[in-house]
């Protein structure tokens, strides 16, 4: 009984750790602590250096410098090779399946369905696709409010025979830093203006396409009468969805530096389409 509570004594005991000045023997710093205190110590200084060691690690570019740790190169050089690969695999799929169908018309077998068939337990005939009236109403309140526009219905002789008597609205207001240049592939002009300005639309049109590529970030395209295709690219974030109409001088989107492989800053890529062949920007629009 008595050798416990010497170790208890001993374990609660207060031990002093001083700095004494070598030549006055003055008490500089001192401090006093148990085993336990001391312990719990060690304990907390040894937690907290490894949790900062693992932030550093994990959220800085620290990491890059351990051996075998792939840079920023290399991992999007891993990111395009596994995109590459997975299509590569969707081609090799419709070929070989191609390849069957082929073989089983040849063979005189009825060639493997690429669609899923339809769902036999269920009546189709027997559905009624008669209008309500509140469809019937809503048909003719969208037709009434769409008749004077261009880009609905089936497509008419153009009005005009050139591009030179349209008005072209600017989509933003900047500096020029890159041309169009058919030479290097680089279709459209590259404007640089102030971070989260507003994109506008050149031409009254609809929205045909809103999306996200890897090399030039949030993309939107636009139609326009007279087969005139609008893009913009680089842009921080899409303010249209498809399928949405939009007026000349329209909000659409906002100038970003989106995309890994072709932009170096926040800045507009501006592309004109005519008849599926590309225009030169600045000679309709003025920066």
């Amino acid at each position: 009984m008595a050798k416990n509570d010497k170790k208890k004594r001993n374990w609660r005991d207060k031990y002093r750790v001083t700095v004494i000045n070598d030549t006055t023997f003055e008490e500089v710093w001192k401090v006093r602590l148990t085993q336990y205190n001391a312990f719990l110590l060690i304990t907390f200084l040894f937690i907290f250096i490894t949790g900062a060691t693992t932030s550093l690690i994990a959220f800085t570019n620290l990491r890059e410098f351990i051996p075998g740790y792939p840079d920023v190169t290399m991992r999007r050089n891993i990111l395009m090779s596994a995109i590459h690969l997975d299509s590569l695999d969707r081609e090799l799929a419709l070929r070989d399946k191609y390849f069957a169908n082929l073989n089983a018309i040849i063979s005189g077998n009825q060639p493997v369905e690429i669609y899923a068939l339809q769902d036999t337990t269920k009546n189709y005939k027997a559905i009624n696709f008669n209008t309500s009236p509140e469809d019937s109403a809503l048909r003719a309140r969208v037709e009434n409010e769409e008749r004077y526009n261009l880009t609905l219905g089936p497509s008419s002789s153009e009005s005009v025979s050139s591009l030179a008597g349209m008005h072209f609205f600017p989509p933003v207001k900047g500096i020029i830093s890159g041309r169009y240049d058919v030479r290097i592939k680089h279709f459209g002009t590259d404007i640089v203006t102030k971070p989260k300005a507003f994109v506008s639309s050149a031409l009254d049109g609809t929205v045909i396409f809103t999306g996200w590529t890897m090399e030039t970030g949030f993309v939107i395209e636009v139609q326009h009468p007279n087969n005139i295709v609008s893009v913009y690219k680089h842009n921080a974030s899409l303010l249209k969805e498809t399928g949405d109409m939009v007026r000349a001088g329209e909000t659409i989107s906002v100038v970003g530096d989106s995309g890994e492989l072709y932009t170096s800053g926040p800045h507009l890529h501006f592309e004109i389409w005519y008849k599926g062949s590309p225009l030169d920007p600045e000679k309709h629009i003025l920066f």
